[in-house]
């Protein structure tokens, strides 16, 4: 059987002097819209004749259908053949398929996943392709994503982790006609390889212990047995909440954080001298050291600022924890830095949005985001394996070390 084959001399005549006599390369009826029309519908026969000459079982040409073929260079229209038994599927071109040279979905993901709205990805689209996509079929691509949500939020942990930090960031989202406030919790870990992994994130109506311990009871439930330290701020009722589920784990308050709720109720005069006095207190190399200090600022400011000194010796068992340790793991675990630093590229993505649509479709965006962030959590923290050392001394065998 004698395949179709598109007649390349012939068109490149025909082509030279369509172009010479000034007639467009592109558009509809451009000089290269042509050639793929015939490209596509040569290779399409071609494709054709060689399944039907190969299929087991009796088949023949059936006529032929119509297609609008999408493509990088604007809309093609094309004639598609058939076969009697409806059992060739085109390779060039798939029967339910409808774009050339662009995969759209990929593209719709990518551009949603770095905070695209769906009109702006609708826009782009048509600017640089020319395709014309409405925002019902980007919404409908992007729900692909929602099984994939599902699995990741199910997906087995490790058992142990040396760190975790957990924090909540919070938007605006669309409910029943009104835009309320919700708090996504976030949960970041590093495990004993030394690699940083996000475990979770969760979205809840208002950041607060119970819907804490909820979070926390899905990771024991998802295979985590143990966490050494974890590293939080001051939420009431927060470290309590870690304890009931993980008894053994040290709770470290953010020293940031504690500094920052001080701050508010300084006066602007007095913030400069306070926070040098402040100072040696969170510096100092020891914790005597540093209740000495901290002696020291009840001294010189304690008739003045009585509720910041009494929050610093109520919180003070558990802002001192870092100084039972060298320095490696001191700068690790004495603040929230590190799930800050991931909280802020998800709002240098979410940054343009006013108020999501639903809590799914902030979910969308936040799982596309997050898939770029830890793409690039390649390396183990600095300093690593004398970091798991120590580990291992402190805590014994609740670390399981691979030799």
């Amino acid at each position: 059987m004698e395949t179709n084959k598109f007649d390349y001399e012939n068109f490149k005549k025909e082509a030279a002097q369509r172009l010479k006599n000034g007639e467009s390369l592109l558009g509809k009826e451009g000089v290269f819209t042509n050639l793929l029309k015939d490209f596509l519908e040569a290779t399409l026969e071609g494709e054709l004749e060689s399944h039907i000459a190969t299929d087991k079982k009796a088949n023949r040409k059936n006529g032929k259908g119509k297609k609008t073929v999408k493509t990088t260079v604007g809309k093609v229209d094309i004639t598609t053949p058939r076969d009697r038994n409806g059992t060739f599927e085109p390779e060039i071109l798939p029967k339910r398929s409808s774009t050339l040279g662009v995969d759209l979905d990929k593209q719709i993901i990518a551009l949603y996943a770095r905070g695209s709205s769906y009109s702006d990805i609708s826009d782009h689209l048509m600017e640089i392709y020319g395709l014309d996509v409405s925002e019902a079929t980007i919404s409908r691509i992007t729900d692909k994503v929602v099984p994939l949500i599902q699995e990741w939020k199910s997906r087995p942990l490790e058992a142990i982790y040396p760190f975790v930090w957990l924090d909540a960031i919070h938007y605006k989202v669309r409910h029943e006609g009104r835009v309320i406030s919700r708090a996504v919790y976030c949960v970041l870990g590093i495990n004993q390889e030394g690699y940083k992994d996000l475990l979770g994130m969760y979205i809840g109506e208002n950041e607060g212990a119970k819907f804490w311990l909820q979070v926390l009871t899905d990771l024991q439930n998802r295979g985590v047995e143990d966490i050494l330290i974890a590293c939080i701020d001051n939420l009431n009722g927060f470290a309590d909440a870690i304890e009931s589920i993980y008894p053994k784990s040290e709770v470290q308050l953010c020293i940031i954080h504690q500094i920052r709720n001080s701050v508010k109720y300084l006066s602007w005069k007095d913030l400069k001298e306070f926070m040098k006095d402040l100072q040696p207190v969170y510096k100092a190399n020891t914790e005597e050291s540093a209740r000495s200090h901290l002696d020291k600022l009840e001294t010189i400011w304690g008739d003045k600022y009585p509720k910041v000194i009494e929050s610093w010796r109520r919180n003070w068992h558990r802002l001192s924890r870092f100084f039972q340790y060298n320095k490696d793991i001191r700068r690790i675990m004495y603040t929230t830095n590190i799930i800050e630093g991931f909280n802020r590229q998800l709002r240098s993505v979410t940054k343009t949005k006013g108020a999501f649509q639903s809590e799914e479709a902030l979910m969308k965006l936040l799982f596309l985001a997050q898939q770029n962030i830890c793409a690039k959590w390649s390396r183990p923290v600095h300093n690593w394996n004398q970091t798991l050392a120590q580990l291992s001394i402190i805590f014994g065998d609740r670390i399981k070390l691979k030799l």
